[in-house]
């Protein structure tokens, strides 16, 4: 990535199946947090953090850069002309400080805003999606499937995201959004090596990383 974004909006919650297998209930709107600039990794640096704070779970999550301004859009369908490229990006959430959080009733920001809490791949034109609404990938870890998304399944398809988020944070050109995970989150394990990869129009896309 040759600049950083303002910010880095994600959804929580866009799969039904993720938000059941955690116990949550599905939302009936767009659940939204922040990630700052300073949360970005890439992924040649590998995934590490403070093992001290327990568990941390893995996320695969389609990501969009927006290319131009996007405010208050209610036309979802105009709201999909603002991404410029895709890619998939890795959601790193600190499991058991997450839930220690929301026993208190306290915000996520320990366990999803952290520094390195956001692995994003390599950007690749937008207009390798054809339909927004039929985007497909997965995270295989060791060779193993763990996660596979499917747009279709989102709780709220792309261009409504798109369109409830502006209604509440301006996205800028180079704001990065993602977009939420399916189900098959899990621990991440020192020296586990992860794939993700993107159905392209073009090609497939792959990317890989590993854990310290």
């Amino acid at each position: 990535m040759s600049s950083r974004p303002s910010k880095i909006v994600c959804v929580g919650r866009s799969y039904a199946d993720h938000a059941r297998e955690l116990g949550n209930a599905i939302p009936d709107q767009p659940v939204l947090f922040i990630k700052p600039p300073s949360s970005l990794q890439g992924l040649a640096q590998g995934i590490d953090w403070n093992k001290n704070l327990g568990s941390c779970h893995y996320e695969c999550e389609l990501s969009l850069r927006i290319d131009r301004t996007l405010k208050a859009e209610k036309d979802p369908v105009k709201a999909l002309e603002a991404i410029g490229a895709v890619t998939l990006g890795l959601d790193l959430t600190l499991r058991d400080v997450q839930d220690d959080l929301k026993k208190k009733g306290q915000p996520w920001e320990r366990a999803k805003a952290y520094d390195g809490s956001c692995v994003l791949a390599d950007w690749v034109d937008a207009k390798e999606i054809v339909d927004w609404n039929a985007a497909h990938y997965s995270l295989e870890i060791n060779e193993e499937l763990r996660q596979k998304g499917d747009t279709a399944y989102l709780i709220f398809d792309i261009g409504t995201l798109l369109a409830e988020i502006s209604q509440v944070f301006t996205l800028e050109p180079g704001d990065v959004v993602m977009t939420g995970t399916p189900a098959g989150v899990g621990p991440l394990k020192s020296g586990e090596q992860l794939k993700m990869t993107l159905k392209g129009q073009s090609q497939d896309f792959v990317w890989t990383t590993f854990v310290k």
